[in-house]
C-alpha cells in the first residue's frame, strides 16, 4: 500500500514538474525581457505574427540566446542579435552566418512597422531568399532616426523607385538567357511575348512591394523615428516596452569595420509571460 502511494505521488510531482517548465507555444500577450550590462528591455511580440512569436519563445526556453552578443550595431540605423556563433567569439572575428539551422516563412502586415523600438527578425538577401524568409534565431531592433513630413515624402519616392529597379534587374537576369535564344533564332514573335510576359511581371511584382505609407507610419517616423526603407522588406514581430533607452546606448557603441562593437555586449532573454 505504501508502495503504492509514494508511486502515485512520483507520477503527480512529475506532472507537475512537466506543466511548470514546459513552454507554451500559441499562446497570446508574450512578454520576454533582454538584460544586458545596461540594463533591460522588455518587449512585447506580437500575435499577428505568430509564427515568429512562438519561434521566439520557443529558443528563449532552450537559452538559446543567452551569451549570445549583440553583434552588428550601427548608431541611428539598428542593434542585431541572435547568432549563436558569437557565443565566446574572439575580437575581431565577423559574425552573422550562424543560426538554428532553419528559417521562417515572412509574416508581413502593413500596421506592423519599422519603428524605433521594435525588433524584426534579420534574413538573407532576395537573390538568394526572394521569399523573405526570415533568420531562425537573427533578429534586430530598430532605433532609426526623426524624419521631417517632406523628407519622409522624397525617402519613399526614393525606395519605391530603388525597389521597381532592382526587381527590373533581377527579373531581366532570369529571362536574359530565354530572350537571348529568341533573339539569336530570329523567333522575334517570341521575343517580343517573352518581354511582354517580363514586364508584366516586374510591374505586377513592383506594385506588391510599393511603400505606401499610413497615416500612423507617417505619425511615427516623424516623431519617435525609425527605418521606412525596411518596411514590407523584414518581418516585425514586437516593439519594445521597457527600456528604450538602452538600445540608444548600445547603438551608441564603437564598432570595428565590420560594426561589431570593440566591446561584448552580451544577452539573456526570458519569459516574462
Amino acid at each position: 500500500m505504501n508502495k503504492l502511494i509514494t508511486f502515485s505521488l512520483l507520477i503527480l510531482l512529475t506532472a507537475a514538474f512537466s506543466c511548470k517548465t514546459s513552454v507554451k507555444l500559441g499562446k497570446k500577450n508574450r512578454i520576454v525581457q533582454i538584460d544586458t550590462e545596461y540594463g533591460a528591455v522588455k518587449i512585447k511580440l506580437y500575435d499577428e505574427t505568430p509564427g515568429h512569436r512562438d519561434n521566439f519563445i520557443k529558443l528563449a526556453h532552450k537559452e538559446f540566446f543567452d551569451g549570445t552578443l549583440f553583434h552588428r550595431v550601427i548608431d541611428g540605423f539598428m542593434i542585431q542579435g541572435g547568432d549563436p556563433d558569437s557565443k565566446g567569439a574572439k575580437p575581431g572575428v565577423i559574425l552573422g552566418e550562424g543560426g538554428p539551422g532553419y528559417d521562417i516563412p515572412a509574416e508581413f502586415h502593413t500596421n506592423l512597422f519599422h519603428k524605433k523600438g521594435v525588433i524584426a527578425a534579420a534574413r538573407e538577401g532576395d537573390k538568394v531568399n526572394p521569399e523573405k524568409q526570415s533568420s531562425g534565431s537573427q533578429f534586430y531592433i530598430a532605433q532609426g532616426k526623426v524624419y521631417e513630413p517632406e523628407e519622409l515624402d522624397k525617402l519613399v519616392v526614393g525606395i519605391n523607385k530603388k525597389r521597381a529597379n532592382a526587381i527590373f534587374e533581377m527579373e531581366r537576369a532570369n529571362y536574359k538567357d530565354e530572350l537571348a535564344k529568341f533573339q539569336k533564332d530570329g523567333e522575334y514573335d517570341k521575343f517580343n511575348d517573352k518581354m511582354e510576359e517580363m514586364k508584366h511581371k516586374v510591374d505586377s511584382l513592383s506594385k506588391a512591394q510599393t511603400l505606401v505609407l499610413t497615416d500612423a507610419m507617417k505619425e511615427a517616423y516623424t516623431t519617435v523615428g525609425g527605418i521606412p526603407h525596411l518596411d514590407g522588406a523584414y518581418t516585425v514581430f514586437g516593439e519594445v516596452i521597457e527600456g528604450l533607452d538602452i538600445i540608444d546606448k548600445i547603438a551608441a557603441e564603437e564598432t570595428d569595420g565590420n560594426d561589431r562593437p570593440l566591446k561584448d555586449i552580451k544577452m539573456k532573454i526570458t519569459i516574462v509571460q
